[in-house]
């Protein structure tokens, strides 16, 4: 099965978001992610939604998406002509034995060092999905205390937006 990532515009009201989460509940469709945000206009919202399936599967959830009244626009975003990015904020034991260590790390991947504490270290990383997971395992050993990911978001490179008609 494929991954696919969907850009919605939706209408910025309450209830929204779960209209069309529970879309996906109501048919058996699992999201592998799901983030929303307030747009360039305040009245909308974006949702950028991964999930896992076939075309049939995909086709489905366009259709029944588009057929929610506060959905303005449905788009499967082409991974090769989309920026897709994920923050993770991880909270790892420091310690004099490691920190050496957890820090040649945070540099290799471009990561940020947002708090530190004589007993821990919460660092930043933005990146793909894959860079994330790479960093978490490398971490693991270290002992990862706490940690949070926000999901993907997605825009398209170059001109091509995702706007209200």
């Amino acid at each position: 099965m494929d991954q696919y990532v969907l850009g919605v515009i939706v209408s910025n009201i309450a209830g929204v978001l779960s209209r069309v989460s529970g879309m996906f509940t109501r048919r058996g469709f699992n999201i592998d992610s799901l983030t929303v945000g307030e747009t360039e206009s305040s009245g909308f919202s974006r949702i950028t939604i991964a999930f896992h399936g076939d075309d049939d599967i995909k086709e489905r959830i366009l259709q029944q998406l588009r057929k929610l009244h506060d959905v303005k626009e449905v788009e499967v975003l082409n991974k090769h002509e989309t920026v897709i990015r994920e923050l993770l904020l991880i909270k790892i034991r420091n310690s004099a034995g490691s920190r050496q260590d957890i820090m040649t790390a945070v540099e290799i991947f471009r990561s940020k060092i947002v708090d530190y504490s004589p007993s821990s270290l919460t660092c930043e990383l933005t990146g793909e999905s894959s860079k994330i997971d790479a960093f978490i395992e490398l971490l693991k050993p270290y002992g990862i205390m706490e940690m949070c990911r926000t999901g993907i978001v997605a825009i398209e490179r170059g001109d091509n937006c995702l706007k209200t008609k």
